[in-house]
């Protein structure tokens, strides 16, 4: 079924779009539907097209709650006779109450004034901003009532749309995920967006148990509560939540994970600990030392971070235990261990002019060194990843079971899933195959002219030239760009941001050295040492540029 509709030329495009995820929602989602959900389809095939389009509308845009005269279409026509068959069916309705942050979002400033006229002059705000009336008067005028209890004046309906959860279930169960919105087909539509066409089997959907809908609809409101600081409630329902599967569990333990960071920073240290231990999530056991040692536990801290030392479960957790534990081992009056000699990285000290322009220190850099024999680019995380990108390009796409389940699909669904690589294993081994034998660079050049501008999770169309690229192509030894996309391969949730910000280039020598740089006051952050050391320790040309201003202190 082909779900964009590749002109915007028809008024009734966006109808059309939302006509097709529902006739998807049929086919690959009919049996996890009930029957409310079912009666919604079928009433919706059989509204005139005015309320269909109107509902449409409603649905695309934000909230539940809009006036009639804010929906005026010319394709629909009368909204009035439009909304009807709406009212008719309980999917709208016209007895909304609102409270005074629900009649701000709606009125304009000039309404305001008229409506609230007493009060607001009152407390001279009459000529204020929406937000400073707003936190003047919230406070008191703390009821709920109709539109026209408000502001009398009014003559507006004002539509309150019952059936946006459904339209919402809707929307999840066909994206897999709440940040994808409707604009997808229109963006698609105008050619922002191009998509890799990936076959989509017939069974392919992203979830399969109601259940799981359920689950991650309740994850996502335990996460708005948490945001909205309703810690407490939100926090029982977290830890309640049934999650079979694994992939929510996943989300399950990520939540419960910032529940226990946001514990922390309040000081709530044994809540806090509660949460990390026995939490799997990348981090947790590290976040968990550090609470124990501030709580005094020092034995306690100790042995676990020996544990995590003796099978850390990633670079970033051994980075970080190297150095907790020589620190835990003072506090328990345990002799030091013998230093590492650390490898030598080459540091370059300039100081240039401030831009004027405002530019950042990476660009100043980046003119300052720039050279015709020796170009530099600014490249940061850009370079690795958009050429690891283009030559596994096959492997990031191919078709497997739960990773891909509608035509928008930016990246895999299971990109930050512990087994995405095992399950690709051979697929990525045959990639870094062509590293061998020179065949990766028709590979790089050709997916460069095949899937220009399509989407990818690594690459950076924005910042890939023709230019950049045959520099790179001619500059970066094959072996070095094996041991790079390894690194990625090994973590890559965390190891595709840290690169370093600069890359020259000496084309007629083919050779090469990043450069990352740090102005006035920065630091090194801990995923850039990471990278910074992997490059030293493979003997690849990396430096970095401290910058100072002239004439600045």
């Amino acid at each position: 079924m082909a779900l964009v509709n590749r002109t915007l030329d028809d008024p009734h495009y966006y109808l059309l779009n939302f006509r097709r995820v529902l006739a998807w929602i049929a086919e690959r989602y009919g049996d996890l539907l009930i029957d409310t959900e079912q009666a919604f389809l079928a009433d919706f095939a059989a509204l005139p097209q005015a309320a269909q389009a109107l509902l449409v509308r409603m649905v695309m845009r934000k909230g539940e709650l809009f006036r009639a005269s804010k929906l005026r279409y010319a394709e629909i026509g009368d909204t009035a006779l439009a909304v009807a068959p709406l009212i008719e069916l309980g999917w709208v309705r016209l007895d909304a109450t609102l409270n005074l942050a629900q009649l701000f979002g709606l009125c304009t400033k000039a309404e305001l004034q008229l409506a609230l006229a007493e009060p607001l002059a009152e407390r001279r705000l009459s000529q204020a901003g929406k937000a400073e009336m707003l936190a003047a008067l919230v406070d008191t005028l703390n009821e709920t009532q109709p539109l026209q209890a408000w502001y009398p004046a009014c003559e507006d309906a004002l539509y309150w749309l019952t059936v946006m959860p459904v339209c919402e279930r809707f929307r999840l169960m066909f994206f897999g995920n709440l940040h994808q919105d409707w604009s997808e087909f229109v963006l698609a539509d105008l050619g922002i967006y191009d998509y890799e066409p990936v076959v989509l089997a017939p069974t392919a959907r992203g979830f399969q148990q109601r259940a799981d809908v359920d689950t991650y609809l309740q994850l996502a409101e335990y996460q708005r509560l948490l945001a909205e600081g309703e810690t407490e409630a939100a926090l029982a329902g977290v830890r309640e939540v049934p999650c079979a599967n694994p992939w929510l569990e996943g989300r399950r333990r990520r939540l419960l994970h910032r529940f226990g960071q946001h514990y922390e920073r309040l000081g709530e240290l044994e809540t806090a600990l509660v949460l990390y231990q026995g939490n799997d999530y990348p981090g947790a056991r590290a976040r968990c030392i550090r609470v124990l040692e501030r709580l005094a536990r020092h034995e306690e801290a100790h042995a676990l971070a020996l544990q995590a030392e003796s099978a850390p479960e990633s670079e970033e957790e051994a980075q970080q235990v190297s150095r907790m534990l020589p620190r835990l081992r003072r506090l328990l009056g345990l002799p030091p261990l013998p230093r590492q000699a650390a490898l030598v990285l080459e540091e370059l000290a300039l100081c240039l002019p401030q831009p004027k322009d405002g530019s950042t220190v990476e660009f100043a850099v980046r003119d300052h060194l720039n050279a015709e024999e020796a170009p530099v680019h600014y490249v940061e995380n850009g370079l690795i990843n958009s050429l690891f990108g283009l030559l596994c390009w096959e492997a990031v796409f191919a078709p497997l079971p739960g990773a891909f389940f509608h035509p928008f699909h930016r990246g895999p669904a299971d990109l930050a899933s512990p087994d995405f690589v095992s399950r690709r294993a051979d697929l990525f081994a045959a990639c870094l195959a062509q590293l061998d034998d020179g065949r990766y660079l028709d590979t790089i050049r050709r997916h460069y002219r095949e899937k220009w501008n399509r989407q990818s999770p690594f690459v950076f169309w924005g910042l890939i030239d023709e230019t950049l690229l045959e520099q790179a192509l001619t500059c970066l030894p094959a072996a070095h760009l094996r041991l790079w996309f390894q690194r990625l391969l090994a973590d890559v949730s965390t190891n595709r941001s840290g690169l370093p910000d600069l890359v020259q280039f000496w084309p007629t020598q083919g050779r090469y050295r990043l450069i990352e740089v740090k102005g006035p006051g920065d630091r090194l952050q801990d995923n850039q040492l990471r990278w910074l050391d992997y490059c030293l320790a493979h003997d690849m040309p990396v430096c970095v540029c401290y910058v100072q201003w002239v004439g600045v202190a």
